[in-house]
């Protein structure tokens, strides 16, 4: 890292996936969003919703509303959506400083509320910033509508913003959700950047850390970053970053077009905009070749043996052939399961995803993904690499989205008790934590289920 970083002038990384909010974009409408969920919340405006696609920067604007909010202000942050409503009701009297110890629904609310007024009376406000709402039981969602009743004869006692994706429009527009829904004051989306506002947002994370030379993306590196991320910023960050590597394993400070196809071919994210197949194709014949040379030039820098580097070692001409260099993992069968046949580990995991929550058992389970049900063939890989690290049979893919757009979830593990589970959780590779895993019931899994397959 210290290497690749030197070799373009960096202070830190560019493009981390965490949120960092010395990173935060103010561009694409972003800095206005925040400005106007900051005035909603001094302004006592109750109820806020945010929405956008994954990885557009909901997290990231939290963050940084929670640096820029006045300190008259008191924050509430929650970012287990897979709490129930009693849990919810007991995260939010312990960040107050509550007893909760023995305390019932109706004796936590009324805690609730005089501690409330006490902070009203000091001249103080609370607001409670939820984030992935969209994946709240619906209970624990309409438990939300309950605490926004919480007010003086003339103002709110709590302000609450829930940020979500649009899941949790489709959530609000159930029937019984309507009252829910009409409390919400504001609602703002984070729409993906506009093609000519990527080109701005790189440069800025570039600036800010540290780069000082000419500009390290062109437009046919600029135009392919967008196609492939859709203007979804993590992609952006993932895609900019795996190119800037590919040129650092090429031993160049000239970005090319050939290291941006490289790094979209290595990534495994599922677009919603399809390629032609004819881009597609010769993006991963690129791929194949460039994945050689960069396992093998990056296993010389951190002195790691690499299955990609044997490969290069013992082909010294096809190392020769790769015009340029890019990560390109190897997938092997994982253990237990058997290669060349595909769309069997995704049968056999949804069959027994069913099953598992055919048994109405009152347990816990990490999940650790979501994604589009139809794009089998990235299911089967992510199942593959799950394993190296996981028992295979404690894989289990259930059904999540609507009859409209279609998802899968994939679990990991079935727990008794909720600890049991956050520990397994706290204990996964670090590869497996790339879109944040979090621990849900299986009975809130199995209202998803319902949702996603109700005709």
């Amino acid at each position: 890292m210290t290497m690749y970083l030197e070799h373009f002038g960096l202070r830190e990384a560019p493009f981390r996936i965490t949120p960092h909010t010395e990173f935060f974009f103010s561009g694409a409408n972003r800095g206005a969003t925040l400005e106007a969920l900051l005035y909603a919340i001094t302004a006592g405006e109750g109820m806020v919703k945010v929405t956008g696609e994954v990885g557009s920067g909901k997290t990231m604007l939290c963050r940084v509303l929670m640096e820029r909010l006045p300190e008259t202000v008191e924050t509430i942050y929650l970012a287990v959506p897979s709490l129930s409503r009693d849990e919810m009701l007991a995260a939010i009297a312990n960040d107050l400083g509550i007893d909760t110890t023995g305390a019932n629904t109706t004796r936590l609310i009324r805690s609730l509320q005089d501690k409330l007024i006490d902070v009203h009376s000091a001249g103080r406000q609370v607001v409670a910033l939820i984030d992935e709402a969209h994946a709240m039981p619906l209970a624990t969602l309409e438990e939300i509508r309950l605490l926004s009743n919480l007010e003086t004869g003339t103002e709110k006692l709590l302000q609450i913003v829930l940020f979500g994706q649009p899941e949790l429009d489709a959530h609000l527009a159930l029937d019984h959700m309507r009252q829910l829904k009409e409390r919400i004051t504001h609602s703002f989306t984070l729409a993906p950047l506009p093609p000519r506002e990527v080109k701005d947002y790189l440069n800025f994370r570039l600036r800010a850390a540290g780069y000082h030379g000419p500009d390290l993306f062109g437009p046919e590196v600029l135009r392919i970053i967008n196609e492939a991320s859709e203007g979804l910023t993590r992609r952006i960050n993932i895609y900019a970053d795996k190119t800037l590597l590919a040129a650092f394993a090429a031993g160049t400070h000239s970005v090319t077009a050939d290291h941006a196809r490289a790094a979209v071919t290595d990534t495994q994210i599922v677009l919603t905009r399809r390629e032609s197949p004819r881009r597609l194709a010769a993006a991963a014949a690129l791929g194949a070749a460039a994945g050689i040379v960069i396992g093998f030039t990056l296993a010389q820098f951190v002195g790691a043996p690499s299955p990609v580097a044997a490969v290069a070692a013992s082909s010294p001409a096809s190392a020769k052939a790769a015009p340029i260099a890019a990560a390109a993992p190897v997938v092997a069968p994982a253990p237990g399961m058997t290669a060349g046949e595909p769309g069997s580990r995704v049968a056999t995991r949804l069959a027994a995803g069913r099953e598992l929550l055919a048994s109405d058992s009152q347990r816990y389970a990490v999940q650790l993904m979501v994604t589009d049900a139809r794009e089998h063939g990235y299911l089967e890989n992510y199942l593959v690499e799950a394993a190296r690290s996981l028992r295979p049979e404690q894989l289990y893919l259930v059904p999540a989205g609507s009859p409209e757009t279609p998802r899968l979830g994939v679990l990991f593990g079935t727990f008794g008790e909720r600890g049991d589970a956050s520990t397994a959780l706290a204990a996964l590779p670090e590869s497996l934590k790339q879109f944040r895993p979090y621990v849900r019931p299986l009975e809130a899994v199995r209202e998803d289920a319902r949702r996603a397959e109700r005709k």
